[in-house]
């Protein structure tokens, strides 16, 4: 366990931004993460855990309490039967699962981040989301003060969300468990139109779990969202911005705002969201209000690749990216009366 002061966390996260912690501590095994957590809270010292750093949104004043970064590690394959621990870099545990002739998150290669923070935002991306493999989570329950076993069941999984965000100070992520499938090296049925259409087969059929990542990590860097130290595009959180699902009348206006706006031919990108719900596309809600792929002219804009990326190019601030978060949030919501939930979680700051 490694303990500094005045620490800087900016390097830490995919922003590149914020200010350093009173104290950050890399903890490396299970019991380190859980014996710092439990010192913080026995001393009432505000507690930041970090893990793959591409989710957070820090302060310019930084942190002034205790930061813990997850950095265990533990790759476990056993048949179909997969465990992560929290540190675990996701997107190389996702082609190693690849490697082994496994299936079922193939499509969610090239995430930045730890594998500890898939189940807390319920990662997902081309039609796959972590919760369909899952089986459990060995979180530490600082309520409890004891490590606990959670089956997928009792996660409560949504799109994006999770038993461990709706309560993020009571549980820290320990280990992540999943169940794949074995299907001769093919890919689970792609779900995502755009994948199918790139590799020339329809929704629902396989591929080679190989073919299905690389075309993901393909489309992933053509969107800027593929972590390069080079590439100011790619020094961000990838998507900003949840996809909105709206009740029954909430998209009925919507409909209407769209349609007094754009004009009655247009129709917004409508996907079925449970019953009586509908979910739109954001990166659409954002270009159609006319915050389009490279907006603005300060040192944090909207990524030339994505209009759902915002992006540090090199010399922003933390005040600068939520300035700019703001003016789109508030800029989508004059245009069409639905307001964009950041998904990074912002520490010291918010929208």
């Amino acid at each position: 366990m490694q303990e500094l002061h005045e620490a800087p966390l900016a390097p830490l996260t995919t922003f590149r931004l914020g200010g350093p912690a009173a104290r950050l501590i890399t903890a490396t095994t299970d019991d380190e993460v859980v014996a710092a957590v439990q010192e913080a809270d026995d001393a009432g010292t505000p507690l930041l855990l970090i893990g793959g750093g591409s989710n957070l949104v820090i302060a310019d004043e930084g942190f002034t309490g205790t930061a813990v970064r997850i950095a265990t590690s533990g790759f476990t394959l056993s048949g179909e039967h997969l465990e992560l621990a929290a540190g675990e870099n996701w997107s190389d545990a996702v082609a190693r699962t690849v490697e082994a002739g496994l299936a079922g998150i193939e499509c969610l290669a090239g995430i930045p981040g730890s594998a500890g923070a898939t189940p807390v935002q319920n990662v997902g991306a081309y039609g796959q989301e972590v919760s369909s493999t899952i089986t459990e989570v060995v979180a530490y329950d600082r309520r409890a003060r004891e490590t606990v076993t959670l089956p997928n069941a009792e996660c409560g999984f949504s799109y994006r969300h999770s038993r461990f965000k709706a309560d993020p100070s009571r549980y820290v992520v320990l280990r992540v468990r999943f169940l794949l499938e074995d299907a001769g090296g093919l890919s689970a049925p792609l779900k995502y139109a755009e994948t199918a259409r790139v590799l020339g087969v329809e929704p629902g059929e396989r591929v080679a779990a190989a073919t299905a990542r690389e075309t993901v990590l393909k489309l992933r860097a053509g969107k800027g969202m593929v972590l390069d130290p080079e590439d100011h595009d790619t020094w961000s959180a990838g998507s900003f911005f949840t996809n909105p699902v709206l009740d029954e009348a909430d998209f009925a206006a919507f409909t209407e705002r769209v349609a007094e706006r754009l004009g009655a031919d247009v129709a917004a990108p409508a996907f079925p969201a449970g019953e009586g719900r509908t979910k739109t596309s954001a990166a659409w809600l954002i270009d159609k209000a006319g915050f389009t792929k490279g907006y603005g002219s300060g040192p944090a804009r909207i990524s030339s690749k994505h209009t759902l990326a915002l992006t540090n190019r090199g010399d922003a601030t933390t005040a600068d990216l939520l300035a700019l978060a703001r003016e789109v949030r508030d800029g989508v919501y004059e245009a069409f009366g639905v307001t964009l939930v950041n998904e990074p979680v912002t520490v010291g700051c918010s929208l």
